[in-house]
């Protein structure tokens, strides 16, 4: 296990991890310690950021007792914490759980960041890692499936990270026995030069510091494989919004290939600070307008290719490099860089000296922005403000760190640690090629199903209309599986809270897991932002499709209404979909008249079904603004329809509106806690 790369696998393993955790807590976060904004957001965002602050403390400690032991315990508690996840605890158990696994893998970063000055590499090769694997799951981790694979997977990856850090502890610990003698011959003039070197540019803090920014833009643009899904379905004026099979499996791939390739393989130095950071600021500045795939490549190419830059290093120590990466090293040349580094905790440069806990403490500061980023962005949805900047300023801030890097180093002084050997050639290209071929093989093993065939005129429709809360139900736990078991049955289902990549949920593409089970076709419109909103999906083929945005009116999370043709058998259905956004202690009136005068020009006299959460009571105007456009409650036969919350249902928010010439009848809204609402299920007779 002892090997000169053992620190770039070892901290590979450990993002992915780390990563893993981060898909839990986040959505724990807002289902569990929130409770859906129930939770005041200035709370919420207190609770999340206090476990980021509380790490500032984390360098101080590895400091004084010591990076490997420090990191050797961190490793562990993140490692228990990931696999205690896998059994799917729900509640405040899962809460508490990725609470403890996030904030050991802030100790451990610390830790980590103290002893390796080069963590390009294994940053990107983590990210990627992580990435592919997401899309080899169908963006469903393994934190949440359960089974045999689950466990013996999570077992695997859990196991190697522990060994990887138990290698890299002996190996620091067979240096440090060998550099005592180093320690105690140290010239006078090392000692010097080690107060120099206080003065001197601290390899790799500029690349740790980017560590938590390349986490967000690489989870929520670049490397998110739910983002890769849901821009399948765009760019489709015809039909804005329809999955076909087969539209996203090369943009997936050639993302992850990007990134590894800006990262791994050093472009000309000088064209590289104006091409990466460019090209990083292009791509969020896309995302935000909905243009999902330029946004993701250009992020991936620019993220990749700024963190590269932060890597940089003098042309001798390149060749040396180079040179290095044509065959291992000898057994007395390995033991000649262990003294190396045991010289360099001498002269205070080592993994528990004042440059590693510079990089710790970069490191932890890049995950506060992290945090504070990623609270920025999704708190805009209580609070109202535009957070598009959010993903922006934090490539601006990439792009700056990235752009400013000095090509070369100074001089490192004598007895100082070496930035270590950068990975072979051939690791390079393996790497690249195996993860590049990985996430292409993802994208053909989970394709949208295939849309429906003409059949015969039915002579009725079952329909159903779920707000899914992003598949989360209130036991904190993604449960696509208690969500399709509601469904199925259903010929046409109109979604509400459909959650295609985002991050703060885990990066799921919730409506493509779904359809999956199902069995079904979608059309999928976005809200919120391009990630978020509603869909239909029908076992009727779907020939047309039409998407407006609804004016928000004082509400603090866009809306939109979503028009679907359906042909059953000649005959066609319009189908409208839409999920009101109330201003706060306001009914929906201004939405609800959007709504309707745009159903009425959609359907052109076709029979209609309208459903959805409207957010509004059966005698509250929102409603009125239905009825008065000449639609019919579906429900009204079974009212009172209480359908929230669902563990205790008192109000009757989510409706189905039908044309004059349908009758609705086996109306139910079945007990379930597959989310926060109930869902509504109806037969529409056709005429």
């Amino acid at each position: 296990m002892r090997h000169r790369h053992l620190s770039t696998l070892t901290l590979a393993l450990g993002i992915a991890v780390l990563l893993d955790v981060l898909r839990v807590w986040l959505p724990s976060v807002i289902t569990l310690f929130g409770r859906a904004a129930e939770t005041p957001a200035e709370l919420l965002g207190a609770f999340a950021l206090g476990w980021f602050l509380l790490a500032l403390a984390a360098p101080t400690l590895v400091r004084r007792v010591g990076a490997a032991p420090v990191g050797l315990v961190a490793a562990g508690v993140l490692a228990a914490a990931r696999l205690a996840l896998t059994a799917q605890p729900g509640g405040p158990a899962q809460l508490w759980l990725a609470c403890a696994g996030l904030f050991a893998g802030l100790v451990w970063l610390a830790a980590v960041a103290a002893s390796v000055p080069r963590p390009v590499a294994g940053l990107a090769l983590g990210l990627a890692g992580n990435a592919v694997g997401h899309a080899l799951l169908g963006t469903e981790d393994l934190v949440w499936r359960g089974g045999v694979l689950a466990w013996s997977l999570s077992a695997l990856l859990v196991s190697a990270f522990l060994a990887a850090s138990v290698a890299v502890r002996r190996d620091r610990a067979a240096a440090r026995v060998r550099g005592d003698a180093v320690r105690t011959a140290a010239p006078a003039a090392d000692v010097a030069d080690a107060d120099a070197g206080r003065r001197a540019p601290i390899p790799g803090r500029r690349a740790w510091l980017l560590c938590g920014p390349a986490l967000l833009l690489a989870g929520q643009v670049a490397l998110a494989p739910a983002l890769w899904s849901a821009a399948a379905g765009t760019g489709s004026p015809d039909f804005p919004g329809l999955a076909r099979p087969g539209n996203g499996a090369l943009p997936g791939a050639l993302a992850v290939l990007l990134f590894l390739s800006a990262a791994l393989f050093r472009a000309p130095a000088r064209l590289a600070r104006v091409l990466w950071p460019l090209a990083l600021l292009a791509g969020p500045v896309l995302f935000v307008t909905g243009l999902l795939v330029p946004a993701y490549l250009l992020t991936a190419a620019g993220l990749g290719g700024c963190l590269a830059l932060t890597d940089a290093i003098g042309d001798g120590q390149a060749a040396a490099d180079e040179r290095g990466a044509a065959a291992d090293r000898s057994a007395a040349e390995e033991r000649g860089a262990a003294d190396d580094r045991a010289a360099g905790d001498a002269a205070g440069h080592g993994d528990d000296g004042w440059a590693g806990a510079r990089r710790g403490r970069a490191a932890v500061l890049g995950m506060l922005v992290f945090a504070v980023t990623t609270v920025a962005y999704y708190a805009a949805y209580d609070l109202g403000y535009p957070n598009g900047w959010a993903p922006v300023a934090t490539a601006v801030l990439v792009a700056l760190v990235a752009a400013t890097a000095p090509l070369r180093p100074g001089p490192t002084p004598s007895g100082a640690a070496s930035a270590g050997p950068a990975l072979p050639a051939t690791v390079r290209v393996a790497a690249l090629a195996g993860l590049t071929a990985l996430a292409g093989l993802a994208a053909a093993l989970h394709v949208p199903p295939a849309l429906a065939r003409a059949t015969t005129t039915p002579t009725a429709v079952r329909v159903a209309a779920y707000n899914i809360r992003m598949g989360f139900g209130l036991d904190g736990r993604l449960d696509v599986d208690a969500v399709a078991r509601e469904l199925r049955g259903a010929d046409v289902v109109l979604l509400s809270e459909v959650d295609r990549g985002w991050w703060l949920n885990g990066g799921h593409d919730t409506l493509a897991l779904v359809a999956g089970r199902l069995g079904m076709p979608y059309v999928f419109a976005p809200a919120a932002d391009p990630v978020w909103g509603d869909a239909v999906l029908s076992r009727f083929p779907m020939r047309s499709g039409q998407t407006r945005r609804l004016t928000a009116h004082g509400a603090p999370t866009g809306a939109q209404v979503l028009g679907v043709t359906l042909d059953l058998g000649g005959r066609e259905l319009a189908v409208v979909a839409t999920h009101l956004q109330p201003p706060p202690g306001r009914d929906p009136v201004e939405q609800a008249g959007e709504v309707a005068a745009f159903a009425g020009r959609y359907a052109n006299g076709r029979p209609l079904v309208l459903g959805g959460d409207l957010n509004t009571e059966p005698d509250d105007p929102a409603f009125a603004e239905f009825t008065r456009s000449g639609l019919v409650d579906a429900l009204a036969a079974a009212r009172p329809l209480r359908t929230s919350p669902a563990d205790d249902p008192r109000a009757q928010i989510d409706h189905v509106f039908v044309s004059p010439v349908l009758t609705a009848d086996e109306v139910r809204a079945p007990r379930t806690e597959a989310s926060d609402h109930l869902p509504v299920t109806l037969t529409v007779t056709l005429p």
